[in-house]
């Protein structure tokens, strides 16, 4: 059988294996147990004790990097490369709440500078060690499992793919059973065509099968009605790949109401224990940083009132949770206040910016004032970018899905502004990539990608963007 490409499916973070396998928990839990035992080890040797804000800490940092993202398909320099860049944030941020609270005088320097140093190594070591031991977990799992799939269509042959590319995969795709002709099927998949639908049972019966994967279409009910009727006598396990996984999904995923099983396909990603844990970071981040720039900010509201007439703060309608109306706070960087029907873009050479205005943009110290609206509860540090209302009812009906975005709290910054869609929106195309980047955000989220989007932002503020006007 030929090899083929993997199918242009595009995440952020993943695991290499299922959820049922050995290696899947292996991998999500080994650089988080790194964490906490090289932070208690330390602690031990030094001090023969584990303080209670240490363990505390620990717990903390556990939770945010469990389960870790997928790295055992990297080489080793790649792999390395990303646990040192995730290292540096998350150390960082712990680092800096430890000056700012005063904790981090209490600690042996040379404690922090193991624990800084030592932690990423360890990482780095264990990974290359499970990397190395991985074959060995997936023979312990048992033999290689035949598998079949039903329907030669875009679901089934991006299933197949997946799972043939899979390095870590434990699945021996045979081939397809297809009930239409050769002609309305897809052309040069290069997998087998096995027979039709009424001939799965018995080829089940004469071949070891272990798995069917069912991708029909959901308009095919009776015809998987009848064939799952006719699977019962066979001993393969059978999973349903419905169409809409092959739609726009948001956070989708199955759950249970009361015992019936229910398919998300647009979900926030911010419930139960992740709303929380996002809820806390926001809090505990926002205040941590109006403390340190209360004296940063009066400066600059003095500035901006004797600089030109009007008022410090520009309060403009955008929405927020839910689609609902929302106020938020900057310092006001134009000679005007536009909350009306229309609002225009601010652009390259804008008569409306002052020249203090003009500065406090290009370095986003504009945008200081919003801490205090995640305060308020009314947006994230993380999220997508908030529109004024005149815009979001102009794009919602040119972007498909554009309202989707507001299935989250807006953010202070936000996935698609530290890849390059920051200010100015002065094409369809542009806002539209914009809006790409912020369900991706949706799709994807996680602590660890919000710190890499904070780091990302503050390095950005410090060079500068172009497109800040």
């Amino acid at each position: 059988m030929q090899t083929r490409t993997k199918p242009p499916i595009r995440t952020i973070t993943g695991l290499s294996s299922g959820p049922r396998s050995a290696l899947f928990f292996l991998e999500s839990i080994i650089e988080p147990l790194v964490i906490v035992f090289v932070m208690w080890g330390l602690f031990l040797w030094f001090e023969n004790r584990i303080p209670l804000a240490v363990f505390l800490t620990s717990i903390l940092l556990f939770s945010i990097t469990f389960p870790s993202g997928a790295k055992l398909r990297h080489d080793a320099w790649r792999m390395s490369r990303n646990v040192i860049f995730q290292w540096l944030v998350l150390a960082g941020l712990v680092l800096m709440l430890a000056e700012v609270t005063g904790v981090l005088r209490m600690f042996d320097p040379q404690l922090l500078w193991l624990w800084g140093v030592g932690t990423p190594l360890l990482q780095i070591a264990a990974l290359l060690v499970l990397k190395k031991c991985s074959p060995a977990i997936l023979e312990w799992q048992g033999p290689m499992k035949n598998a079949v799939v039903v329907g030669l269509n875009e679901q089934g042959l991006a299933l197949a793919n997946s799972l043939l590319n899979d390095t870590y995969n434990r699945a021996n795709v045979l081939g397809f059973f297809e009930d239409r002709s050769a002609e309305r099927a897809p052309a040069d998949h290069g997998y087998a065509v096995l027979g039709k639908l009424a001939d799965l049972a018995g080829f089940c019966k004469t071949h070891p099968i272990h798995t069917i994967y069912i991708a029909l279409p959901m308009s095919s009910h009776p015809r998987i009605l009848s064939l799952l009727d006719n699977l019962k006598d066979t001993t393969a396990s059978i999973y349903f790949v419905p169409d809409i996984y092959v739609t726009d999904l948001i956070q989708g995923r199955v759950s249970d109401i009361n015992g019936i099983p229910v398919v998300s396909v647009c979900e926030s990603p911010f419930t139960g224990l992740d709303g929380a844990l996002k809820r806390s970071a926001d809090l505990l981040f926002s205040s941590l940083i109006l403390l340190l720039i209360s004296p940063l900010m009066l400066g600059i509201a003095i500035a901006v009132k004797l600089s030109s007439p009007g008022p410090i703060i520009f309060k403009q309608r955008r929405y927020g949770l839910d689609g609902q109306e929302i106020l938020v706070y900057k310092f006001r960087s134009m000679t005007v206040t536009e909350d009306g029907n229309t609002v225009t873009q601010a652009t390259k050479h804008d008569q409306r910016i002052t020249p203090l205005g003009a500065f406090l943009r290009k370095t986003s110290l504009d945008e200081l004032p919003q801490f205090i609206n995640v305060l308020q509860g009314r947006m994230s540090v993380v999220g997508p970018r908030p529109h004024a209302v005149s815009h979001n009812e102009e794009y919602r009906k040119l972007i498909k899905g554009y309202m989707v975005r507001h299935k989250v709290k807006p953010g202070i910054t936000g996935w698609a502004q530290v890849n390059g869609f920051r200010g100015e929106t002065n094409t369809l195309d542009k806002m539209e990539q914009r809006v790409h980047y912020d369900l991706e955000y949706l799709r994807n989220w996680s602590p660890r990608l919000d710190m890499l989007i904070v780091a990302k932002t503050i390095w950005l503020t410090l060079v500068g963007q172009d497109s800040a006007y």
